[in-house]
């Protein structure tokens, strides 16, 4: 095997790395040496979510613009203050960095709810796309499927839905929901017992479904989707008081 070395071309890639060195080091002596002038909040996702405004971030940075302006960057500490951003359990994702002109830039990416947790004894919840236990806001009112029963209790414990199998199984048949857009407008709430058991209420009709477990989610809905569309067509709207599909190939409706 033979290895042939350019020395020209090993020379060029030096020379570039130095510069490149050269530039950041540069840059950093820079942006450290800039005095601060203002902060700007980048919100995204804030018309689907308005659970932050920029007014909310301002206060989870906890910072005084009039103190802070005219202090050079290299006194303030970024990664802090992103931390602090960071802790809110609104926010998925925060960025806090400096541009040339002396501007902190702070960037709020918001979580998207996917169900709301109702209980009689306590506050309300929201579990997110990634699983994260929220609180309720004042400000907005997200409509999703509700979650109520005696497992919710569980939920609440939990930072993350997804610690937990029944959890897991949970947000898959949550999104199964979301995802189909008959699903997405017929179930309204999940009643989850203390087993994780599931019986569900949809908006159109007064049965109540008997989901069972959240497993399987897939198969459950093909039989309940025979249900709606042979069925229920056939037999009248108001025919039937409760729909069971836990039974393998069966669907038993009373």
């Amino acid at each position: 095997m033979k290895f042939k070395f350019n020395l020209k071309r090993e020379v060029k890639i030096i020379a570039a790395v130095v510069v490149v060195g050269i530039f950041i080091a540069f840059t950093e002596r820079r942006q450290g040496d800039i005095a601060v002038r203002d902060i700007t909040v980048k919100i995204e996702n804030e018309q689907e979510n308005h659970f932050l405004d920029e007014a909310d971030v301002m206060k989870l940075m906890q910072l005084n613009l009039e103190n802070l302006r005219g202090t050079g960057l290299n006194e303030v500490n970024l990664k802090e203050i992103e931390q602090r951003v960071k802790s809110e359990p609104f926010v998925k994702e925060g960025e806090l960095y400096s541009d040339l002109k002396g501007n902190m830039v702070i960037r709020v990416e918001l979580r998207r709810p996917i169900a709301r947790i109702v209980r009689n004894d306590g506050p309300d919840g929201y579990i997110a796309e990634d699983g994260t236990i929220m609180p309720v806001s004042e400000k907005f009112t997200s409509r999703v499927v509700l979650i109520s029963g005696g497992f919710v209790r569980q939920l609440l414990k939990q930072k993350n839905v997804n610690d937990t199998e029944e959890g897991k199984q949970l947000i898959a048949l949550i999104n199964t929901i979301r995802e189909d857009e008959f699903w997405n407008a017929q179930i309204a709430q999940l009643d989850m017992d203390s087993k994780a058991s599931i019986t569900m209420y949809s908006q159109v009709g007064d049965e109540r479904i008997e989901f069972g477990r959240p497993d399987n989610p897939e198969l459950k809905f093909k039989k309940l989707r025979v249900f709606y569309k042979e069925i229920l067509p056939r037999m009248g709207w108001n025919r039937y008081d409760r729909v069971n599909l836990e039974y393998e190939g069966q669907i038993v409706a009373e």
